[in-house]
């Protein structure tokens, strides 16, 4: 089953998470859905999900995750 995780970036830290994520064997998938704020959607799977978000706090960029 697909989970969604609304987060945060700055604006110009989107395409490097996008390049992160992708580089970790396509754990998730990256939607920008407002580029002016740096909201996006990642796509993952509840198997997944644990894991993106440990190596998500280890990579170098700040983000929250919106709810």
């Amino acid at each position: 089953m697909d989970v969604l995780i609304r987060a945060m970036v700055r604006r110009t830290d989107i395409n490097l998470l996008v390049r992160l994520v992708e580089g970790l064997g396509h754990m998730g998938v990256i939607t920008t859905l407002d580029k002016e704020q740096g909201i996006v959607l990642i796509q993952t799977t509840q198997d997944c999900r644990q894991e993106l978000l440990m190596l998500m706090e280890h990579m170098p960029l700040s983000w929250k995750i919106l709810v």
